[in-house]
């Protein structure tokens, strides 16, 4: 939450002017359903990426395939979209101004920018190991520091700029590093091909995630958590029936019934590979989706990078990737710079809490 993006709880309050159930939470509550969130996002990032890697492993090569199932398994949002209490308040509906045919177009705008991003996606973690695939994708939060200065009008500070210098010295390292473990049979080309795709699948994120808060603030104008799962629905909707498109047209959907007979592990493994991805995918995207309902998507984005820290432990143990120096030094160089980012939204946090405390104690002093 850095700058002048406040927490949800702020702007739901301050927007809407109507008392929510979130907004009666205490603190300790808030904190779980955080906690919660964030065990989605990491858990199910980490989870998806081993299985996007192990399906490759064993005989999968159809990366509009390992595109598909990132979006798929959408309909699992409906879950949590049908619990929700309905909110048809006149309120609500007055604030929203925006025609139907402008959400249209955000949605398939989006949703094709997320297709093509997980496309990115999958030719990286193609070409290479999970570990160095996770390390390459931190670099999303420098990324989205530069696009949130510009799109979401959010203050460079000392802490964020440090942090994006050493996210950018941590991913440099990767890409010199000659002793980088690839997988059998990717040459030092196609590791480079991997390398600028996941770059690049990275800085399509960050812009993904930047252009979505944008949506929320200035053409939805509103950002309930309902209003937020619809959005992730229907951009994953558009996001599936192009990549869908895109299995037909390149006529990699010849080859699926070769490749599930293949399949080192066996048939019913090689469906329930997918299955999972698809399922794993959804499971981080609940994450998502609630960290961005709780705070904002900029924190989603900063969780989401804690997961740097956590998948290539897990692959290690897993895969047995290679951890070499330069490797170590990498991840310990963005791990610094994560802590750089979450220390600043801690201090903006805390400033935004003081200025309410003080609001409510009918001392309002705007923060620093």
């Amino acid at each position: 939450m850095s700058g002048n993006q406040e927490p949800i709880l702020v702007k739901e309050e301050s927007v809407v002017g109507i008392p929510t159930p979130l907004l009666k939470l205490k603190s300790w509550q808030w904190w779980v359903l955080v906690s919660i969130n964030i065990f989605f996002l990491i858990g199910g990032q980490a989870a998806s990426v081993l299985l996007g890697r192990f399906y490759y492993d064993q005989g999968g090569n159809s990366k509009w395939m390992a595109t598909l199932v990132q979006t798929s398994a959408f309909p699992i949002l409906y879950i949590p979209l049908l619990l929700l209490p309905s909110s048809s308040s006149s309120a609500e509906s007055s604030e929203t101004s925006c025609s139907l045919k402008y959400i249209v177009l955000i949605y398939v705008l989006l949703g094709v920018i997320i297709a093509g991003d997980n496309m990115l996606y999958s030719v990286g973690l193609l070409y290479l190991s999970a570990s160095t695939y996770s390390l390459i994708c931190a670099t999303q939060l420098a990324f989205n520091a530069v696009f949130s200065y510009f799109i979401n009008a959010q203050k460079f500070t000392a802490l964020i700029l440090n942090s994006v210098v050493l996210l950018s010295f941590s991913a440099a390292l990767i890409a010199l590093n000659d002793d980088a473990d690839t997988p059998s049979g990717v040459s030092r080309s196609k590791y480079i091909v991997g390398f600028v795709c996941t770059l690049a699948a990275s800085a399509l994120y960050s812009l993904l995630l930047s252009l979505m808060q944008f949506s929320f603030e200035k053409i939805l104008k509103r950002e309930t958590f309902s209003v937020v799962l619809e959005m992730q629905i229907y951009t994953s909707l558009v996001a599936t029936c192009v990549s869908v498109i895109g299995l037909f047209a390149s006529g990699e959907w010849r080859t699926l019934h070769g490749e599930m007979e293949g399949y080192h592990k066996g048939q019913a493994s090689y469906v329930l590979t997918l299955v999972w991805t698809a399922v794993t995918w959804q499971v981080c995207s609940v994450g998502v989706v609630g960290l961005i309902f709780l705070v904002t998507s900029l924190f989603s984005n900063v969780i989401s990078t804690l997961s740097l820290a956590v998948t290539p432990l897990a692959a290690l143990v897993v895969f047995r990737d290679k951890m070499s120096g330069v490797k170590i030094m990498a991840m310990l160089i963005a791990l610094w710079g994560f802590a750089s980012y979450v220390y600043q939204n801690h201090i903006d946090d805390l400033k935004v809490r003081r200025a309410r405390q003080q609001a409510q104690a009918g001392r309002v002093e705007p923060p620093c």
